[in-house]
Order: structure tokens, then sequence, then C-alpha cells
């Protein structure tokens, strides 16, 4: 029903849009003028719109980039986010000061230049000096930055370890996220979703020499300060493993295993403590009181950021950063597969 009243709306909507064109034509007629000819004064009319509506785009630009950063995410906490902020503030950086430049020009060309009947166009020669600059300035800078990306994504993505990375896997499903540990071999047992069935929900091959220490969590535990080597496997469809807070994000692709590694630097105790996180839970919890609801406790989290079915919106998984003394205590509460199986 929604969807039939929302054609007839806009069916009366072009309906009305035609009728209001053929009153403008018949009131043209009427003052004997030809509907078509552009006059001095809808040259000035649009002109003076163009700078008024240039105005306003610089002017919302700046108002919406103060409202929202309240909403950005915080400091990253993880190693390499660093650099990814870093390369993510020069892109931007670069790309503001371009718009904040010619923006303004472009629409006061627009209304400067706008016609007239005693106006006469100036024709303009080639100019080899200036076909250089805008040619090789731009050239330069996004030869810099495609450079410094490459080099940061080499970074990332080929990190120097002091130490083994802890090994986990983080196994996608339709809707939702399974982590699988490593154990005290630091090595994953073989798996295939052909033996998933029962409580193996994961298709973890039992009989394997490095799986009887895997254990499985629905809560992700990192010790703060160590590499973590994360692998990724789907079971059905793409998933996109998603940690916003690390700065970091791989697909998991069915039949092939993925992954990625960062150094968490921020424990979950730690980053509820910084004046940003503290204000965004505060605004959080505001909202939520008015409404009733059950208040907010800010935390890492796991998000699927590709959309891969009706759910989508409820995949995700806490992660939880804290000490090593920490971590340890809680590997100790955990049933290994052996145990569980």
């Amino acid at each position: 029903m929604t969807g039939l009243l929302m054609v007839i709306v806009l069916a009366l909507a072009v309906f009305a849009a035609a009728q209001i064109m053929r009153i403008y034509e018949l009131s043209a007629k009427a003052r004997q003028e030809r509907e078509y000819e552009v006059t001095d004064k809808d040259n000035n009319t649009q002109g003076r719109l163009m700078l008024l509506f240039g105005i306003g785009l610089i002017v919302s630009f700046f108002w919406m980039v103060a409202a929202w950063s309240e909403v950005m995410l915080p400091k990253p906490s993880s190693m390499h986010g660093v650099e990814v902020d870093r390369l993510w503030d020069i892109s931007m950086g670069l790309i503001v000061f371009m718009f904040v430049l010619v923006q303004p020009v472009m629409f006061y060309f627009a209304y400067k230049y706008r016609g007239r009947k005693d106006g006469k166009a100036t024709f303009y020669e080639h100019n080899d000096r200036l076909e250089f600059i805008w040619t090789i300035v731009p050239a330069i800078a996004l030869a810099v930055l495609i450079i410094y990306g490459l080099t940061t994504w080499s970074n990332v993505m080929n990190p120097e370890n002091e130490e083994e990375p802890m090994v986990v896997e983080l196994y996608a499903q339709q809707f939702k996220w399974t982590a699988r540990y490593s154990g005290d071999d630091n090595t994953l047992g073989y798996a295939n979703v052909r033996l998933i069935g029962g409580a193996n929900t994961v298709g973890v091959d039992t009989t394997h020499t490095n799986a009887g220490d895997d254990f499985l969590a629905t809560e992700i535990h990192l010790p703060v300060g160590r590499p973590v080597l994360f692998k990724f496997r789907s079971q059905d469809v793409i998933h996109s493993a998603y940690m916003p807070h690390f700065r970091a994000q791989m697909n998991c692709v069915p039949g092939m295993e993925t992954h990625f590694q960062f150094t968490p630097t921020i424990t979950t105790a730690e980053i509820r403590q910084d004046a940003d996180v503290q204000g965004k839970v505060e605004r959080i919890n505001a909202i939520r009181s008015a409404k009733g609801l059950e208040l907010y406790a800010y935390d890492y989290i796991l998000l699927c950021n590709k959309i891969c079915g009706s759910a989508h919106y409820n995949m995700q998984m806490n992660i939880v950063v804290e000490t090593q003394a920490e971590y340890d205590a809680w590997v100790k509460e955990q049933k290994t597969i052996a145990e569980t199986l």
C-alpha cells in the first residue's frame, strides 16, 4: 500500500510540474514575450543564485565538519593505525585545501561573467606555461600521495615483528562471528567447511596434530602490545571483518583464507578513560536515558562491513584488549576443542 501511494504522489508531482511549466509558457505569451528567450534579468537572477549557492555550500561544509566531528572515531588503538590516520589526514587536508581554494573562485566567476546582451567574449590563446603548471603540479601531488599510500600499505601488510604474532582465526557466517584461538602451540589445526556438524561449528579436523589445543570464543580477547595475526574464513558469502578502532579491515572470502596483522596499543580500560571517548559515551547515554534504554558502555567491536544479508547490521562481536596477566587468566577459563567435541 505504501509503495502504491508513493507512485501516486510521484505521478501527481510530475503532473503538477508540467502544469506549472504550461502556465509559465501561457503567461509569457500573454506578455508578448518568447518564453525561451534568455534576458539580462534571467542571467542576473541565475548569477546571484549561483553565488548564493556557492556561499551556502562553503558555509555548510564547515558547519558539517564542526557538527559531526564529535561522532568521528577516537585515536587509533593499534600501532599501524597511526600511519593510516596520518595518510588520511594528509589526503583529506589536500582535498579540503583545493576545495576551499577552487570552489569559491568557480562560483564567483559564474556570477561575475554571467551573460549580458552588451557583453563580448574575449578570445584567449593557448598558453604553454599555464598548461604546464596545471598539468605538472597535480601530477606531482598525486604521485607523492600514491607513493606514500603504497608505502603505508606495504608497512601495514608486512609489519616487522620483534616477537612471533599470536594466531587467531575469525570465522564468518550469516550472521555471526566465531573466534578460534591457536592454543599453546600457536598453530591452528586444519579446518574445512565439509567437516561442520553438530558442535563442530567451524569445521575443525579434530584428528589434526595442532587442533587439540585450539579453542573457540564468542568474544575476542587480545593482550596489549602483542602482535596478533588474524586469519579469516567464510562459510557462505563474502563478509568483511572490520575493526574500526584498530583501523583494520579484511574481506572473508568463501573457499580461501585471508589474513591481517596488527598490534593493539591501548587497553579497553584505558580507552574508556580518554576524554573524547567519555564525551561520546555521555552523549549516547543521554539519548538512551531519554528513551528508557540500557546505558551504553564503550567497547572495541568487530563488524561485518559487507552487506551480507538481512541481519547484516547485527553481525558483530566485542573485542577486549587487556593486560597479558588478564589475558592469561581468561585463556585458563576456556575449554579446548578436544574437551568440547
